[in-house]
């Protein structure tokens, strides 16, 4: 790990600078992708403004010029009604994204009809497309030329092959039913949370229903599962997924972050798994990052700093790869500064995320930092409140500064902890600790 750090470091901080020279005319756009303003339609009929932003991400997923920003990024500025030009500005700019995809729907004689707008960060200024009218029975299939639209107007060059790939991704199903179930589970599984999740996975579950070729709707059940913690039910979706089309990576990327993940060490299974991936869709960014964490786990150094720099030239806003920079970076003990800056970036990146604030804390801690790394553990807390390493490792550091408090805090722990049977160690360890802390404080 020593050698991996050094080499890291020495390969990959000079790469900002060099990255639009990796080949490519231009780097990729980052967007953000919003639901489309469906508040003039009656109440059923609303899921379309989520179905279309749905749609825009399927299709400009397969083109190398766009790299997506996560819509749960945007929850620290809350979740609007409608997202209208002064929520599409606030995206962009939280987001620190390259433009904004959003637009509203209106019912006009009649017929729907689509008002797509772009806001790009330079100029600040919103731009609309075309209107898109749709008849009734067709719209699935007018929606299918959106993200093709978009990306044309956006200046990005789109081939004939990429247009037709694009357009095939953008329309996963022919029935509007399950397209709706897909839509509407999706909206619920990006509130996050255990009753949102539940109610996607039924949604999902009835998308497959109405449509049992639906792949996109296999692979997003799975995704939702994950994150219940079922990782069978997971993989099953998955490996659902790639039976139904060996051609789409998103699945095959699932299935490396689980085998990464997995309580025995199958690293070799996930290198197999986000290879698999990176071989359909050669600048999945995020299969880079996945590739190049299962081979710093097996120790392959070369083979890390190669999938890292790739996964940074095609996504240099990617912030699990300034994530997985500031883990390694933390276990070469002499390089605090670099695994801050690292785990600062991703935080810039992605404020919600909490696997990085969780390592700031950790070399904070560390190095003797018990101010900031009380801040960054409470500020985790403040994310999810139901984080049990966080609460763990704040206690820790209150025993160093306030003792008092550190009982609050092991206290809190174990009322939190002992209902889960994966902490039971833990827990006894803590009861330990808050044991020693009573007995000095009686003294």
């Amino acid at each position: 790990m020593r050698r991996l750090a050094m080499l890291v470091l020495a390969g990959l901080l000079p790469l900002g600078a060099a990255l639009p020279a990796s080949g490519q005319a231009r780097p990729p756009r980052a967007v953000v992708i919003l639901p489309f303003d469906a508040s003039a339609l009656e109440q059923e009929e609303r899921w379309i403004g989520e179905g279309i932003a749905q749609v825009l991400a399927l299709g400009l997923a397969q083109h190398p010029g766009f790299v997506q920003v996560e819509r749960a990024r945007l929850r620290a500025i809350g979740t609007p009604g409608a997202w209208g030009d002064a929520g599409a500005l606030q995206a962009v700019r939280t987001a620190r994204a390259d433009a904004a995809l959003y637009g509203r729907l209106e019912r006009r004689q009649g017929q729907l009809v689509l008002l797509p707008h772009a806001l790009q960060a330079k100029g600040g200024e919103p731009g609309g497309l075309e209107p898109v009218s749709v008849p009734a029975g067709e719209l699935l299939a007018r929606l299918a030329g959106l993200p093709v639209a978009y990306a044309r107007a956006l200046g990005v060059p789109v081939t004939d092959t990429e247009a037709a790939r694009i357009e095939r991704a953008a329309h996963p199903t022919r029935s509007l039913r399950a397209f709706e179930f897909y839509a509407r589970g999706q909206a619920a599984a990006l509130h996050g949370g255990q009753q949102e999740n539940e109610a996607a996975v039924d949604l999902l579950a009835r998308a497959i229903e109405a449509d049992a070729q639906f792949v996109v709707a296999h692979y997003a059940l799975g995704v939702v599962h994950q994150a219940l913690g079922n990782r069978w039910k997971a993989a099953a979706q998955f490996r659902a997924s790639t039976q139904l089309d060996a051609a789409y990576p998103e699945p095959f990327k699932a299935l490396g972050d689980l085998f990464l993940s997995a309580p025995r060490r199958l690293f070799d299974q996930a290198v197999e798994a986000y290879g698999k991936a990176i071989e359909l869709r050669p600048f999945y960014a995020d299969a880079h990052v996945g590739l190049g964490d299962a081979r710093a786990a097996k120790s392959d150094v070369d083979g890390a700093v190669a999938a890292y720099r790739k996964a940074l030239v095609h996504n240099p806003v990617n912030p699990r790869v300034h994530l997985s920079l500031g883990k390694i970076y933390y276990t070469e003990k002499g390089l605090y500064y670099e695994s801050v800056n690292a785990y600062k970036r991703a935080i810039e990146l992605d404020p919600g995320s909490v696997e990085a604030r969780m390592g700031l804390g950790e070399v904070y801690e560390d190095k003797g930092l018990y101010k900031e790394a009380i801040d960054e553990y409470r500020r985790v807390i403040e994310l999810d409140a139901r984080h049990t390493g966080a609460l763990y490792n704040l206690a820790l550091v209150f025993e160093k500064v306030d003792p008092k408090e550190a009982i609050a805090q092991w206290e809190r722990y174990i009322q939190l902890a002992s209902q889960l049977p994966t902490e039971k160690d833990w827990v006894d360890v803590a009861r330990q600790h808050l044991r020693k802390l009573r007995s000095q404080l009686k003294e």
